[in-house]
């Protein structure tokens, strides 16, 4: 899919474990902003994932086809554990230099020590998204100055709810209405009072 030099992607990758509401309202959100919203479920090295990525796919797959947004597009292909791969896949998938790379201000502050972030910096603008609870700290601000990294702070009004709060809240309140029946059937995310 090759798309005009206008248009701007959005490469939102999220563990899934599971994708929350919080999860459904950021897409929602960024489908109003880019021309698309390109979305993986992904391995986050630093952290330990209660299911496996199969099903964190299979969940968010699932939530994208709920949308029923052209928008929005679920692309498994683009999955790695490193962004630099990430990001490369999806430039040459969708022949795009337009890309902006989201992330929650609750991780904002890893990026200075992930792998190849000299060359991620060069490769996308950041685009974050304030999470409650998570503010940008002035550090943060003036280090992102400093390594001339390109950001947005998005002004999108999210729930403060994460993946962790659904895996001990067992009233599936916080889970999209569209994965209930998945969670209950291949009986996941039971025996959780897990740490993130």
């Amino acid at each position: 899919m090759k798309l005009s030099k206008k248009e701007r992607i959005a490469i939102f990758g999220t563990s899934a474990d599971p994708p929350t509401i919080g999860h459904k309202k950021i897409l929602e959100e960024l489908s109003t902003i880019y021309s698309f919203t390109i979305t993986y479920a992904s391995n986050n090295p630093n952290k330990k994932h209660k299911e496996d990525i199969s099903i964190r796919s299979l969940l968010l797959k699932t939530l994208i086809e709920d949308l029923k947004n052209p928008k929005i597009v679920f692309n498994q292909t683009i999955s790695s554990q490193w962004a630099i791969q990430s990001i490369k896949t999806c430039k040459n998938i969708y022949e795009s230099n337009k890309l902006d790379f989201v992330i929650g201000s609750d991780l904002i502050e890893d990026i200075f020590s992930w792998k190849n972030f000299d060359k991620i910096i060069k490769e996308v603008s950041f685009f974050i998204i304030k999470r409650e609870g998570y503010p940008i700290k002035s550090k943060t601000m003036q280090m992102l100055k400093n390594y001339k990294v390109n950001f947005e702070i998005s002004s999108l009004n999210i729930p403060n709810i994460s993946s962790s709060m659904v895996r001990v809240n067992t009233n599936y309140s916080n889970l999209p209405k569209c994965l209930i029946d998945i969670v209950k059937k291949k009986n996941l995310y039971v025996s959780t009072k897990l740490v993130e």
